[in-house]
């Protein structure tokens, strides 16, 4: 099974919505995808949460389908959404000095996509 990793650090909805597009496709046709949210696109936490905003759907399908791997500890500090993060119970990812590793993703036989 082909596995790929989208680090999406861009927090243009209009780029998110096309990692979230992909990481469901991913998962529909039998590919590993996984999502990792990262830079400024942690800040799109608080509204994704709010039912009112047309990706909400799309993001509570990546997470019950379990393809949002986390988001990194750091950036989330940085950008004040730690504490929404926690309360959607996603994994804050912090193995490389308090972000998220690509190379470990790598180990584990992912390809890097980078939004």
């Amino acid at each position: 099974m082909k596995k790929i990793a989208l680090f999406v650090f861009n927090g243009d909805p209009v780029c998110f919505i096309h990692v979230l597009l992909n990481g469901l496709d991913m998962k529909e046709k039998g590919l590993q995808g996984r999502i990792i949210v990262e830079g400024s696109a942690t800040a799109l936490l608080p509204k994704l949460a709010e039912t009112s905003n047309p990706l909400h759907k799309l993001w509570e399908k990546a997470k019950a389908e379990g393809i949002v791997d986390g988001v990194c500890k750091g950036c989330a500090h940085k950008m004040g959404t730690v504490d929404e993060a926690v309360s959607q119970g996603l994994t804050l990812l912090d193995d490389m000095s308090g972000h998220p590793s690509m190379s470990s993703y790598i180990d584990q036989g992912f390809e890097v996509i980078s939004f």
